[in-house]
């Protein structure tokens, strides 16, 4: 079978940085943080910060699966249509598959529906239960991008919306369908940042990753989605790596074996040496374990000189959504138009080392890349179970 290069032709993205490609370009690039939000309806007796994306959203043609979290997609979705519409031309509608990656769904939405007919006993008329169902994001998109190929969610936390482009390449490379839509959408509620809070790792502030003083994640939400096709494109998706080491249901691996693991297959891949990577996108949550084991990962496969920077400090964790929204972010670094200073994100924290940790090259304002065509980076997401996921993007 060939093998064909697989494009990422068009890319939309909403985060706590703001809507579109130039705002998240313009706050990731100056370290600028998004915008957070001091709330105490979250959490009970507890005020929590978390990342937003600001102002209204717009209602969804269907009633049935109008919840916050689709509406926060047909944002993203909007701003790469014209680029969709165009491959469905090409390809034909049912050429093309939906990917999407979420953990929560509609579930705030569920959250106040069920809390209204505790109060009231009757459902609020537009709540159906269809907005909540992990299926519900590539239900609904594909539906409203109106598409008729395969369509599914990935549901594996917080690597979610990164397993997706594994996904769509067995896909396309099978010859199931000519193109993907993948991304993915989160959105706050109250069972995710409760359910944190119960295993202590929230932070009280804006998270710290790699700092000796870092103590808890910050929530935030976000959405991204890509068009990927086999043709050549200004980034192209190099490389995919995927481990599970199943270590234990909420903590990571303590040696970073399996987050190594799924770095050096992204690389093997993509046909690269570690020496190759010009930048990493950390994972980088800021609680004690995470840090600690991705530090040792990346040492080990990349070495201490490889510029990196977790960018969870800028928009917060987004969960199911945060492995798309950073492969974006990689996308904005390697696009001209959005990047022409060859920038790369910047690591936001107090920058208090942790003697513990092996030392790493995060980056500081201002840094650059050098401004050549073979540019090639590494993005990173673990998850709860140790699922864990790597991609190398670059120039062709």
């Amino acid at each position: 079978m060939t093998m064909r290069p697989l494009g990422l032709t068009a890319m939309g993205i909403a985060t706590p940085l703001g809507r579109g490609k130039a705002d998240n370009s313009a706050g990731l690039f100056s370290g600028t943080r998004g915008t957070f939000a001091a709330r105490d309806d979250l959490v009970p007796e507890r005020r929590v910060l978390v990342g937003t994306v600001a102002g209204d959203l717009p209602r969804t043609p269907f009633p049935e699966l109008d919840c916050r979290n689709n509406r926060l997609m047909q944002v993203v979705l909007d701003e790469i249509r014209d680029p969709i519409a165009d491959a469905a031309r090409r390809y034909g509608p049912d050429r093309i598959a939906v990917v999407l990656g979420t953990s929560t769904s509609g579930i705030a939405d569920a959250e106040a529906a069920f809390a209204e007919r505790k109060r009231t006993g009757v459902w609020p008329s537009t709540f159906d239960y269809q907005q909540q169902e992990i299926g519900g994001l590539s239900q609904y998109a594909v539906r409203y991008l109106g598409l008729r190929g395969p369509a599914y969610t990935v549901a594996v936390a917080c690597s979610s919306s990164a397993k997706v482009f594994a996904s769509a390449r067995r896909l396309i490379r099978s010859g199931v369908v000519d193109a993907a839509v993948v991304g993915g959408a989160d959105t706050l509620s109250r069972m995710t940042l409760n359910g944190f809070a119960t295993l202590e790792a929230l932070s009280p502030t804006h998270c710290n990753p790699f700092s000796a003083n870092r103590d808890g994640i910050t929530i935030g939400e976000g959405a991204s989605a890509f068009l990927v096709e086999p043709t050549e494109a200004e980034v192209m998706l190099k490389g995919i790596g995927e481990s599970s080491d199943a270590y234990h249901a909420s903590a990571p691996d303590p040696t970073g074996l399996g987050a190594a693991s799924a770095m050096r297959r992204a690389l093997a891949d993509a046909g690269l040496p570690g020496s190759a990577i010009a930048y990493v996108n950390l994972h980088g949550t800021a609680t004690p374990l995470n840090d600690a084991m991705e530090s040792k990962a990346v040492a080990a496969v990349l070495g201490g000189q490889v510029p990196a920077s977790s960018t969870k400090p800028l928009t917060g964790h987004m969960l199911g959504a945060a492995g798309g929204c950073e492969a974006a972010f990689l996308w904005l670094a390697l696009t001209h138009a959005y990047n022409p200073g060859c920038l790369l994100p910047p690591h936001v924290w107090d920058g208090v080392p942790d003697p513990e940790l092996p030392s790493l090259n995060l980056v500081t304002p201002d840094s650059r890349l050098p401004p050549n065509r073979g540019v090639s980076m590494l993005t990173s997401s673990f998850a709860f179970g140790g699922s864990n996921m790597a991609l190398v993007m670059g120039h062709a």
